[in-house]
């Protein structure tokens, strides 16, 4: 999108932000003057605060809808704040309307202006008086220069009223530092307690894949080497044989595949992509890698990024009944985005164990995570990891 194109468009959303700011004025001044006195009655208030956070609702979805406003770190105000916020908020509309009519009385002397030298007639004098000679240039001129003047004015009483829009959005909206510290606090503890639980399913799932599946094998193994053992039958001896062969031919793979799950060393020496690569040539389909990272994140980041990939497309297989999957690790702004695409049955269960701890794991890293699975595919997993700039090293 071209400059100009941009600014137009920023122009246009300003002037619908600005008109949308002067008619709920009228109602924050009727919530100023006279829901706010009438707050003292018990019976009313819990009516006026939910009418009070409709209209700071209101503001926000316009200043984020029309003038591009950042309200990541938004919450609901109390009612002090509340109050305040819709007061000023008031004045601002106030202004913005004031702005408005000076910008609609100059566009209508601008066009009757316009039409009278158009139709040679005197400027500002009564219609149907025609002058012989027309107007004076300079007569043009300083009407010219009134209109630009006027025009500067408006534009940056624009601008003006956009920035008082967001300074009090941020001295009203935004939480204060001890409300921040707590719902950091409540965040963390969130985070811990869900990767406690997560950490504890990935220790039972452990426990049942050695149990279920490499120990069962084990066990199979040493029937087969006793039978061999006891026949008499060479020939059924080599078939025994063979057959323990290949058991423990599978335990390996088994044990190899648990061993990966819990932490592979790949990722220690060569990094996510080599990691990655393995996930890929383990798979029982197709699994497409796209790896555009030119920097090694830190190990912490690799780690969660391997596990969100491996997990994904360990259930595409299991659960998806994909035919084929794609990885995809880019680099998004300041961090890594972790994307794991298969076209499996879709319908995915993100409360389920796997996802779930999946989820925490990304969150305890300060990431996004998010997970589309409509019921009939694709299933698509996303997780979005910070990096820091000093903890990149070149590959």
């Amino acid at each position: 999108m071209s400059t100009n194109t941009n600014l137009t468009r920023r122009a246009v959303l300003g002037m619908v932000s600005l008109v949308l700011g002067c008619l709920a004025a009228v109602v924050d001044f009727v919530f100023a003057w006279v829901c706010t006195p009438a707050h003292v009655i018990p019976a009313a208030r819990p009516g006026i605060e939910a009418l009070g956070r409709h209209i700071v609702a209101f503001h926000r979805w316009r200043l984020v809808r029309f003038l591009s406003y950042d309200d990541h770190l938004y919450a609901v105000p109390g009612w002090r704040r509340m109050r305040m916020y819709v007061l000023y908020r008031a004045l601002v509309g106030v202004l913005g309307l004031l702005i408005l009519t000076i910008i609609a009385l100059g566009a209508t002397s601008a066009g009757i202006m316009a039409w009278q030298v158009v139709r040679g007639e005197p400027l500002g004098g009564s219609a149907g008086d025609v002058s012989p000679t027309g107007n004076p240039w300079y007569e043009v001129l300083v009407a010219v220069g009134l209109g630009a003047i006027l025009l500067f004015v408006a534009v940056w009483g624009l601008i003006g009223v956009a920035v008082l829009e967001r300074f009090y959005a941020d001295r009203f909206l935004v939480p204060s530092e001890a409300e921040l510290l707590l719902r950091r606090v409540t965040e963390l503890a969130d985070t811990r307690a869900a990767m406690v639980e997560a950490v504890n399913d990935e220790r039972r799932r452990i426990e049942r894949d050695l149990h279920d599946g490499v120990q069962q094998r084990l066990v199979a193994l040493g029937m087969l080497l006793g039978r061999a053992l006891r026949t008499n039958e060479p020939e059924r001896a080599t078939t025994l044989l063979e057959q323990a062969h290949g058991e423990s031919q599978q335990a390996l793979n088994d044990l190899r595949e648990v061993t990966w799950r819990v932490y592979p060393t790949a990722l220690d020496k060569y990094g996510l992509h080599a990691a990655l690569e393995g996930v890929a040539d383990r798979a029982s389909v197709p699994v497409e890698l796209r790896y555009e990272l030119l920097e090694r994140p830190d190990l912490a980041t690799e780690t969660v990024a391997y596990f969100v990939a491996s997990e994904a497309v360990t259930n595409a297989l299991k659960h998806g009944g994909a035919s084929v999957i794609a990885i995809v690790v880019t680099r998004e702004g300041d961090g890594v985005l972790v994307t794991v695409r298969d076209d499996g049955r879709g319908g995915a269960d993100v409360n389920g164990s796997g996802l779930s701890g999946l989820a925490s794991r990304v969150a305890a890293a300060d990431g996004r995570f998010r997970v589309s699975s409509p019921v009939g595919g694709p299933t698509v997993v996303m997780a979005w990891l910070p990096v820091f700039s000093e903890s990149l090293v070149r590959v």
